[in-house]
């Protein structure tokens, strides 16, 4: 008896490409019908942003020097707390795939005609979909309350829009694996956290240098503060420097690390 052949090239990219589809609308659907987790994780930003705007503003203000002011602050803050927008919503990634894993809906899916890593990719791009509508949001809730970009340019802010989703694609994939290795989606939100944390030691709410000496390295070397430096001189015109290639390269190494570790977990766990 003769094996059918395996289908061409081209026609597995186009099997691959509908199966992926078919999982990101699955996955959007049901972000949809729960919309609880991604409102509950979307409201830590934007309840931070008020809070430090409004409360600790003036105060806070005194940081950045020069007589700087309360909307000075917001143009300040406004960067970190987009990127903490990314963080927090792929903390619902990781409760998701946690979900599927533990009632069994991946098993099922590998023992159908469909290619293999569509069931990943799906929840990514559903995720990295459901973190730019976030970030917007964020954004129009900031430009609501003063926050202003008027040196950004188209460039700028194309390069803003680039970096944000590539800083999206790879913190997804470090929530996919963080998913993969949980029990529960209880153990996966709590595996999770430090996404929402490591923004919290970041230069997100004071610049680096009004730190303590000792504390200035941990917010220093650490994923979110090259990024949310190089989004802040994207929007704001202030110098980059290096920070943007550090940047890109710890959005590119994390995204490569979560996608081999993913992977590596997927296809070599029995459930």
């Amino acid at each position: 008896m003769t094996t059918p052949a395996a289908p061409a090239r081209p026609a597995r990219i186009s099997l691959a490409v509908r199966d992926a589809s078919t999982m990101l609308r699955r996955n959007l659907l049901h972000a949809r019908r729960y919309p609880s987790l991604t409102l509950n994780l979307l409201l830590t930003p934007v309840m931070l942003l008020l809070l430090f705007v409004y409360i600790f503003g003036d105060a806070m203000s005194a940081g950045l020097g020069g007589g700087a002011g309360r909307s000075d602050y917001i143009a300040y803050l406004v960067p970190g707390l987009l990127l903490m927008t990314v963080g927090s919503t792929t903390i619902g990634t990781a409760v998701s795939v946690s979900t599927d894993m533990a009632e069994g809906i991946i098993a099922r899916f590998r023992t159908m005609a469909i290619h293999r890593g569509s069931v990943l990719i799906g929840h990514v791009l559903g995720s990295v979909l459901q973190c730019l509508m976030s970030v917007v949001l964020v954004g129009a809730v900031a430009v609501a309350i003063g926050f202003r970009s008027t040196d950004a340019t188209v460039l700028d802010w194309l390069a803003a829009f680039g970096l944000v989703t590539l800083f999206a694609l790879a913190l997804t994939w470090i929530a996919v694996g963080m998913g993969l290795v949980s029990p529960n989606a209880e153990a996966a939100s709590n595996n999770a956290m430090p996404l929402i944390f490591l923004p919290l030691i970041s230069s997100t709410f004071v610049p680096l240098h009004t730190m303590p000496g000792w504390f200035q390295p941990i917010a220093e070397y650490q994923p979110f503060t090259p990024a949310i430096e190089t989004l802040r001189g994207l929007l704001l015109g202030t110098p980059i420097g290096h920070n943007g290639w550090l940047a890109i390269a710890w959005c590119v190494g994390l995204a490569v690390l979560g996608y081999l570790w993913s992977a590596s977990k997927f296809n070599s766990d029995p459930k």
